[in-house]
């Protein structure tokens, strides 16, 4: 079996006497892209920095093809490339950034000038070879630090949140654009961002690290569908965590008691008591209280009021915030709320599939777990 590209193993962090980081075991196989997500303060960027060799843990060991980096670290650097959330460019032109770590390497001048011309080309900036960095927008000063980066046609490319201080726009077509730049190449990657549609995008895995410690390790699609804890759930989206009862199956679904109401849902697990319930906002269907039953596949259909309506976005949709008995939170496009002539005081009907219920074993108390923001 083939060894992972890079891994850390037994690692620990620690400054100032407090520990930052602990991450037992974290494996990236090659032309993989990790994607790791979590509040500010989880410690990814301590992650990225342990994994470019920019800084010793305090025990444990990084990996490369399986064997740990050991003695002088040049030669190991010397196979990465760290692209950060601000640009770190030379006081020169564009093309010369992007040359700078080639020269360096010793790369015949006639090579140098090929993957230069390659690298400006392909990220879009080729107009501005011989414009000074510090005449650079902020998008274009990182797509220089993404090119510098690429030219040195790294095995494993680091990125510790490139686009977080990029607008909007920039960010979406920078985002497009290293797509296609992976997809090309088949670098290997470990790209950190607290953008949870940037790491669905562009991840093969997703890690979500929190308050220093690696909550969850998955497929994307898996990890945000079935979060290993309320925390976790709350931190990807899931903004309906409620504390319910497993009562056990019923027709091959598992019946759940929350608040008033009794539920179902789909997991294979044997689950009896104290559960969280989750179900992602964007999963809830709202329609008025006189609609019969009529043909649908969502099982689930409990009566509420609502609370407040907020636009999302920019207005196309709208967050709203139920009474059922219990809280309960639907996105819905602007144009439904319109259709449905949602109010406050509005009584309406949520549906949702027992498909899009996710459970999570519950210890201790009935509380709802806290926000990212709360902890």
């Amino acid at each position: 079996m083939t060894p992972p590209k890079l891994a850390v193993r037994g690692l620990a962090l620690a400054r100032g006497g407090r520990l930052i980081l602990e991450v037992p075991d974290l494996a990236v196989q090659a032309g993989e892209v990790l994607a790791v997500v979590g509040p500010n303060g989880a410690g990814k960027s301590a992650l990225i920095r342990v994994l470019a060799l920019l800084e010793r843990p305090t025990r444990g060991e990084v990996l490369m093809d399986g064997r740990p980096v050991t003695g002088p670290l040049l030669p190991y650097r010397r196979r990465m490339a760290v692209v950060f959330q601000e640009p770190l460019l030379l006081d020169t032109t564009v093309e010369g950034n992007v040359r700078a770590g080639l020269a360096l390497r010793g790369v015949p001048r006639r090579e140098q000038e090929r993957r230069t011309a390659r690298w400006l080309e392909r990220l879009g900036i080729a107009h501005l070879a011989r414009r000074s960095v510090r005449h650079l927008s902020g998008g274009e000063a990182q797509r220089v630090s993404l090119a510098r980066a690429l030219v040195l046609e790294p095995e494993v490319l680091l990125l510790d949140e490139p686009f977080a201080a990029l607008d909007a726009p920039t960010h979406r077509e920078l985002l497009g654009e290293l797509e296609g730049v992976l997809r090309e190449t088949a670098t290997t990657v470990v790209f950190v961002t607290h953008d949870r549609s940037d790491a669905l995008r562009l991840g093969h895995r997703l890690a979500v690290l929190m308050e220093g410690r690696l909550r969850q390790v998955g497929p994307p699609e898996e990890v945000f569908s079935q979060p290993a804890d309320p925390e976790v759930a709350t931190f990807l989206g899931v903004e309906n965590v409620l504390p319910g009862q497993a009562l056990g199956r019923e027709g091959g679904l598992m019946a759940v008691e929350v608040g008033p109401h009794r539920l179902q849902a789909v997991t294979e697990e044997r689950l009896e008591g104290p559960v969280w319930v989750c179900v992602r906002p964007e999963h809830l269907v709202l329609g008025p209280v006189y609609q019969g039953e009529g043909p649908s596949s969502a099982r689930n259909r409990v009566p509420g009021v609502v609370r407040r309506l907020t636009p999302l976005g920019m207005g196309d949709q709208v967050r709203a915030d139920l009474d059922c008995g219990f809280p309960l939170v639907a996105y819905i496009t602007a144009q439904a709320a319109e259709e449905l002539e949602l109010r406050p005081g509005r009584p309406v009907v949520a549906t949702f599939k027992a498909s899009t219920v996710h459970l999570i074993p519950r210890e201790g108390g009935p509380g709802r777990p806290e926000g990212p923001g709360g902890r």
